[in-house]
């Protein structure tokens, strides 16, 4: 059985890179305002990051890239 010609590999890859993109983009984008719910529960960026375990500019990082920018910053306690 003989395989593909190397443009027509080259070609489905990129398709699968494309939605592999779409996908992580969308994934990025759902994290994000999960991210903005646990904010307006916990009441800031800084309890969210704490609670997960990561960085506060990670979180805030996160949300200002896919959801816009943040009501609290990492200063504001509950």
């Amino acid at each position: 059985m003989e395989a593909n010609p190397w443009r027509d590999r080259v070609r489905q890859e990129e398709e699968l890179l494309e939605q592999l993109q779409t996908q992580v983009n969308a994934a990025a984008k759902r994290r994000a305002a999960a991210l903005a719910e646990g904010v307006a529960e916990l009441g800031s960026v800084y309890a969210v990051a704490k609670d997960l375990g990561k960085g506060w500019t990670t979180v805030d990082q996160a949300i200002k890239k896919h959801n816009g920018p943040t009501r609290k910053g990492p200063t504001t306690t509950p």
